[in-house]
């Protein structure tokens, strides 16, 4: 057979239903004659963004696939792979390469070289009779371990040449390891006698589906539980020991019990040190449960290392704990103490939640989003900047993988492409982008794909006519030249498109246009809300 059939073959078998990219692919026309849907882009980047999401709400079970053109195709997709590379989500990158003759020839873009340093693994394919093996390293690399993009260069070149018939491909295995008994004993032990203990998730509790594990842990120790970004919705946020998730925002419930923790148990996380998240307090005894041994005492100081996945590891430690507490402790003093940390911060932030001027606050319109959607089927993604720093503190999310949370690099416009990706894996859910005029500068093109591909997301718009983040560090040139400045009619836009787009600008029309915009996605009609809101900058940080 064809090398495009077979490595279409060996994608369905591997459960790929979903090939999102933009020609010239020739991949492309061998997946859709597999059944493999094409889902053709209008930026390369968005369509990688759209793979990753298909990844991260499935739990890596089904693997998002993106192929593009060489040259200026992979290029343009270059920032894509690496938003994949610094989030850790398995995504199949298959980008078509130079002629082998000319690969290895400046300055043509060698894909496989050039994403090396930012892709989980890389190889082009230089032998038609190899491609078994290479899609077999691929997929494993995708379904085992910490995740990461993987890249499967294949030249111009080899369309034409055979692959030896029967095709010897089979899925490949998913494997999981745990960590050593003796560390896990030790674990235990610090947790049991832990005066003011806390739990840090991260996303390889989703990775993991231990979301069942991580209550139990809280609830069978009394530990109050925060995430990071990429973790939120691993812990339902309106359980009593939720102190809620943090980024660069937190709620101040967050701070607080870090900084007055004795032990602090990460579990499926990277401590990664980053802007975009939660700062570890100096000081603390730290136990740090990861898929990655590279990641242990990469930024913070671990007293035990427990390597492994998250549901195992959890598994364990619950099984060692029972040895010697054998119900559930009694969390009503450390509740009341939550309870009444959170009410403190709300009471500060509630004058901006119910904001009842215009122009609106973004706090008001993300408040009234969050309680007109039906949140048990809702899946949210914020965008970079302020949309993400309104909107993670106060959203509470009840189920896993509601929250497409993510931080540690910070491109304009991801959103849009996670809300499209989550959709067409779970298209019975609402999927919601939220983002700022800032970023749909950026991906906004791409609400033509939803529209034209049968994707009907809602994408939530916060338009404030301005780079307001910027303004304090760009005063001189805001003032002499206007440089923060940014406009556009974008509901406009959207209905140009084929799309729903509504433009509100009064507070008593939020919550009718967002019932508006439900019903329109039901129809099968992507929509965009424009909310024109004020200059809004400030967010909860630690301290406020």
């Amino acid at each position: 057979m064809k090398l495009g059939t077979a490595i279409a073959e060996i994608m369905k078998r591997e459960g790929i239903e979903i090939l999102t990219g933009y020609p010239v692919n020739h991949l492309i026309e061998y997946a859709a004659s597999a059944d493999i849907r094409p889902v053709m882009v209008r930026q390369e980047r968005i369509g990688v963004h759209m793979a990753d999401a298909i990844s991260r709400v499935t739990s890596g079970e089904k693997i998002g696939a993106f192929c593009m053109q060489h040259g200026p195709g992979a290029e343009n997709a270059m920032g894509g792979v690496a938003q994949c590379y610094g989030e850790s989500v398995p995504v199949l990158v298959l980008p078509m390469g130079y002629a082998r003759r000319l690969a290895n020839i400046d300055p043509n873009f060698n894909s496989s070289q050039a994403m090396k340093a930012f892709s989980k693994s890389s190889e082009p394919i230089n032998i038609a009779a190899e491609v078994c093996n290479i899609f077999r390293r691929a997929f494993t690399k995708l379904k085992n371990g910490r995740g990461g993009p993987v890249i499967v260069e294949i030249p111009a070149d080899m369309w034409n040449e055979e692959v030896p018939e029967p095709l010897n491909y089979t899925p490949v295995l998913r494997t999981r390891y745990g960590a050593d008994p003796v560390h896990v004993k030790e674990a235990a032990t610090l947790l049991v006698n832990a005066k003011r203990p806390v739990i840090y998730a991260g996303q390889g509790v989703h990775y993991a589906k231990a979301w069942p594990q991580l209550k139990r842990l809280a609830e069978r120790l009394a530990i109050p539980v925060t995430t990071s970004l990429g973790g939120k919705s691993s812990f339902p946020e309106t359980h009593p020991l939720s102190l809620g998730s943090g980024g660069l925002a937190v709620p101040r419930a967050v701070p607080k019990f870090l900084g007055e923790a004795d032990v602090i148990f990460g579990i499926g996380c990277s401590f990664t040190e980053t802007s975009f998240g939660i700062a570890m307090p100096k000081g603390k005894t730290i136990i740090h449960s990861t898929l990655d041994p590279n990641h242990i005492n990469k930024d913070v100081e671990a007293k035990i290392g427990l390597v492994g996945d998250a549901g195992l590891v959890l598994d364990a430690l619950l099984e060692e704990i029972g040895k010697t507490v054998t119900a559930d402790r009694n969390a009503s003093a450390v509740t009341e103490e939550i309870a009444a940390s959170h009410k403190e911060w709300l009471a500060k932030w509630m004058p901006k939640l119910t904001h009842n001027d215009a122009p609106l606050n973004p706090y008001r319109v993300l408040w009234d989003l969050q309680h007109t959607v039906d949140i048990h089927n809702t899946i949210i993604t914020h965008d970079a900047g302020s949309p993400r720093d309104q909107l993670s503190p106060f959203w509470k999310s009840v189920e896993p993988l509601s929250y497409i949370g993510w931080g540690k690099t910070t491109q304009l416009g991801y959103g849009l492409g996670l809300a499209m990706g989550a959709k067409l894996a779970k298209p019975d859910k609402l999927c919601i982008n939220v983002w700022g005029d800032a970023a749909i500068g950026f991906t906004g093109m791409d609400f033509e794909t939803a529209v034209r591909e049968r994707i009907p997301i809602m994408s939530i718009l916060l338009n404030n006519f301005s780079m307001a983040i910027e303004l304090k560090v760009m005063p001189i040139s805001t003032e002499k030249y206007r440089s923060t400045d940014i406009s556009g009619d974008y509901a406009a836009m959207a209905r140009a498109f084929g799309g729903y787009g509504e433009r509100v600008t009064r507070p008593e029309d939020i919550i009718p246009a967002i019932k508006r915009g439900i019903q329109k996605t039901k129809e099968g009609v992507p929509v965009l809300l424009e909310f024109i809101t004020s200059k809004e900058t400030e967010v909860s940080r630690p301290g406020t």
